[in-house]
């Protein structure tokens, strides 16, 4: 009665332990299943006896007339395993409940996001450790996840297994940084360049290299866009923008010629 869901609902620990308990019951009190348990022990007994094997037959109501909690008298005494459907005395069995999902987190390269890859990962459910080959799509950003039916845990109690989330976790890269789907990078010019104007070469994340061209004027910080060189965008034909920040260097010191052209600069009220 204290482990038993209705009386601590929410509360997970007491739920499994809930489980053990109607479990350990069923094959207790049958003297076959006791016998092929005492005979293969834990493990032996799992591997011939499914959850649905172990409670075919068993009326949940027994444990509490056994130890003086009512539900005797033929009446029928159902309950809910972790949100799934119940087993129970009478009618018709429903379906155990569903094994816990997993959530592995994978790390990507901007280029990989770019592309799309194929990565194997490995990873630990129960007692096991699996291989497993993924196809990443073009567009998985940071955070987003892939759904891979049935590889989640193992459902304690014959259900169907839960299943596998891959999660994006994208690397810093040397060069770009990311906004939403957009990359951005920095592109350093001289004051000269700023005030005449200049063209610049631009290489992209997918390995182009780009013209683009810098007008006369342009101030320190100007963000000039690139579009459709950014990331791919997942399920659509479109991808983001490339931005390029503008830094227009000034220099520390002058050579003694340099001073004096910019004296004259300066004369003329620039």
């Amino acid at each position: 009665m204290k482990y038993h869901p209705d009386h601590s609902k929410g509360d997970k620990s007491a739920e499994d332990k809930f489980k053990q308990i109607s479990e350990a019951y069923a094959v207790l009190s049958d003297a076959e299943k006791r016998k092929q348990y005492d005979m293969f022990g834990a493990d032996g007994f799992q591997q011939r006896y499914s959850q649905e094997d172990i409670f075919k037959g068993f009326d949940f109501s027994d444990i509490f007339r056994e130890f003086g909690f009512g539900g005797g008298g033929g009446k029928n005494v159902r309950f809910s395993f972790g949100g799934g459907r119940p087993f129970g005395g009478g009618g018709r069995p429903q379906a155990p409940p569903r094994g816990s999902d997993l959530v592995y987190e994978l790390p990507l390269t901007l280029e990989e996001v770019m592309t799309g890859a194929q990565k194997t990962i490995a990873y630990q459910h129960g007692n096991q450790t699996e291989n497993l080959s993924v196809k990443i799509p073009k567009g998985l950003l940071d955070g987003k996840r892939l759904r891979i039916s049935g590889k989640g845990e193992a459902s304690g109690y014959g259900g169907a297994s839960g299943d596998l989330f891959i999660q994006a976790k994208i690397l810093p890269h040397t060069v770009f940084t990311l906004e939403d789907h957009d990359l951005n990078v920095t592109h350093e010019i001289k004051l000269t360049d700023a005030l005449l104007g200049t063209t610049l070469d631009v290489s992209t994340l997918e390995g182009k290299s780009l013209s683009l061209k810098i007008p006369p004027g342009t101030r320190h910080k100007t963000r000039m866009r690139l579009p459709g060189h950014g990331l791919p965008e997942m399920k659509k034909k479109r991808s983001g923008d490339l931005y390029v920040t503008i830094l227009v260097s000034i220099p520390q010191k002058l050579t003694a010629k340099q001073k004096a052209i910019v004296e004259q600069l300066a004369a003329e009220g620039l």
